[in-house]
């Protein structure tokens, strides 16, 4: 038996995996708190991750009738570039910030002249600093926290955590650390002297975790937590990585010709690489991939985060949503939403907030600033996806996971705005599988290849499909064309690609 784990933004999901019967047995979540202020300041306990982390595991394990004993391995994912400082004895000297937190945009244009602009940063890191990253959140906590930032002993990132709290070791694998911007995606190394112009204080030998391999193991659970939780001695702990690298395992994009779209809190679109790819957009993130390889990836902030702020905004459950979706007609009769309650990654929109334009007495209905909002934040996507270039352009079929991929318009909808065939996995939350089959993977690496964990494991729902629809493409297209005139007008970003 294998555990996955999934700590995301809005809660840590556990998941309990049978390798020989190809099939999950249990599964369950427990929610975090997210903590919000002025500025676009995200953050999170890292304490409370451990807690939700013990409820869902008992939870998952209970529903699976498993003996915990049997469990072989555990595999965490997590949300990525959330930065946990730690003091010498290993407990958090401050909130983590998230990979939505906008606080430190000024920090991290600083850091992007410094580093040379963006050429410099392509020729240290293989991509250019975000805002989202894990770098300007240290920059932030050193000029207005300096006595916290004093007291750093160890920076980690959410799975990093999760896996040191299991083992007591402080590790990092090249799939989660290539969103840090002090790592090197193209030779899967730490950048010190880039850490030196972040944190000039901080010996990186010392704060930075020890570097292993997408399948080694990061340790194994801590006895006195393994008697706790019920297992064995000597569960293995693997490498784990970022949510969208795990998601990729978890939706069999482990080799070239595939593209996994993620509708979750935020959307990323990712396609993989067995070579780093030559970035010319300063947009597209060439991170590496938890399964070797490279997994270039968009990253846009307002996906269900946006829709669900619509949907409560009308006291609406998601069958009701779904219902107002259904009422109002593509182009939402004129209607057109710039999502950007959370800021924005791509485009580079850090202080943007949101608009709803085209209203008129007429067309302002709850059903249609619903179907807005699930539209723009799926030409959010689309826009994504131009920005991959031939990666995206050549794949077959788009991999639909996250919250949004449950809904069936939803669905339809990405596919006809995309011009692309869409299906779902059976298993929607993808990055917890992919981080069980990535402890599978870490436990019998001298015997089992990960492609046979996937195709025993990563199975496609059928009644989950979806088919572009020419006369719905071709209406997109016109819909699309005037959210990309909305982001001329209101933000100076090119209405063509």
């Amino acid at each position: 038996m294998y555990i996955g784990v999934d700590c995301g933004t809005q809660s840590t999901k556990v998941v309990v995996v049978d390798v020989e019967a190809g099939r999950l047995l249990g599964e369950a979540s427990r929610p975090h708190r997210l903590d919000e202020g002025e500025h676009g300041r995200r953050e999170q306990r890292p304490e409370d991750w451990v807690v939700a982390f013990r409820g869902a595991f008992q939870a998952a394990v209970a529903e699976a009738r498993i003996d915990p004993r049997d469990v072989r391995a555990i595999g965490v994912s997590g949300q990525q570039h959330g930065m946990v400082a730690l003091d010498e004895a290993g407990e958090p000297l401050y909130p983590a910030k998230l990979w939505c937190d906008t606080e430190t945009a000024a920090q991290n244009d600083a850091l992007i002249e410094r580093l040379g602009g963006e050429p410099g940063c392509l020729e240290k890191l293989g991509l250019v600093l975000q805002t989202g990253y894990t770098a300007s959140k240290v920059a932030w906590l050193r000029e207005t926290r300096p006595e916290v930032y004093r007291r750093i002993a160890t920076l980690l990132l959410p799975h990093d955590y999760l896996n040191f709290w299991l083992t007591g070791e402080r590790v990092a694998e090249a799939g989660d650390a290539s969103g840090t911007g002090y790592f090197d995606t193209h030779r899967r190394c730490w950048r010190h002297d880039v850490f030196a112009e972040i944190a000039p204080e901080l010996d990186a030998e010392r704060v930075l975790p020890r570097l292993i391999e997408s399948d080694e193991p990061a340790g194994v659970v801590r006895p006195a937590l393994a008697r706790e939780l019920g297992l064995s001695e000597g569960v293995l702990v693997a490498s784990g990585g970022g949510d969208n690298m795990l998601g990729a395992i978890g939706t069999g994009n482990i080799a070239p010709g595939l593209v996994t779209l993620s509708l979750g809190t935020s959307g990323t679109v990712c396609a993989y690489s067995d070579e780093p790819v030559p970035v010319e957009d300063a947009m597209v993130a060439n991170f590496c991939a938890s399964s070797g390889g490279w997994l270039p990836l968009i990253c846009t902030m307002n996906v269900t985060s946006a829709t669900n702020r619509v949907r409560e905004l009308f006291g609406l459950d998601l069958a009701g949503f779904n219902d107002q979706l259904h009422r109002a007609p593509i182009g939402a009769e004129g209607v057109t939403t710039l999502p950007f309650f959370n800021g924005e990654r791509v485009p580079p929109l850090p202080q943007a907030s949101a608009s709803f334009l085209g209203l008129t007495s007429v067309n302002t209905t709850p059903a249609n600033l619903c179907r807005a909002v699930v539209e723009s934040a799926t030409f959010g996507m689309r826009y994504g996806l131009e920005r991959l270039g031939k990666l995206a352009a050549g794949a077959s079929q788009i991999r639909l996971i996250g919250g949004g991929a449950r809904s069936s318009v939803w669905r339809q909808i990405v596919a006809d705005v995309t011009g692309t065939p869409v299906v779902c996995p059976q298993v929607t939350d993808a990055a917890a599988l992919g981080a069980a089959l990535q402890a599978a993977w870490c436990d019998r690496r001298q015997t089992t290849s990960l492609a046979s964990l996937c195709e025993r494991l990563v199975h496609l729902d059928p009644a989950a499909a979806a088919e572009p629809r020419p006369a719905n493409v071709e209406a997109y297209h016109q819909a699309y064309d005037r959210y990309r005139e909305a982001l001329q007008r209101h933000h100076g970003i090119p209405a063509t690609p």
